[in-house]
């Protein structure tokens, strides 16, 4: 499912129209200004009672090889996204 899938179905569900739903779900999951990016990226969580919970993590500066000559590299450290299913989702996708 894409983005307008998934406005398409919030707009049947709810009754809103398909422009105000695309609207909705772009206010939410849009990478760069939606709510949950936004909220990640000054470093807070985002939990969904029943869904999951979206946060970051910081990963440290760590050696490693390049592949094609195998020298050493250094890795940089960097933020990475993380999501934990809540009980709830897990349950569901597991039956």
């Amino acid at each position: 499912m894409n983005k307008s899938e998934l406005a398409t179905k919030l707009a049947k569900k709810v009754g809103l129209t398909q422009a105000k739903a695309a609207e909705v779900v772009d206010a939410i999951f849009n990478a760069s200004k939606g709510i949950i990016a936004v909220e990640l990226d000054a470093g807070h969580k985002v939990t969904i009672p029943g869904f999951g919970t979206f946060a970051t993590r910081k990963r440290k500066e760590r050696e490693g090889r390049n592949p094609a000559t195998g020298k050493p590299i250094t890795i940089p450290a960097r933020h990475y996204t993380t999501f934990k299913p809540g009980k709830t989702l897990k349950e569901k996708v597991a039956k």
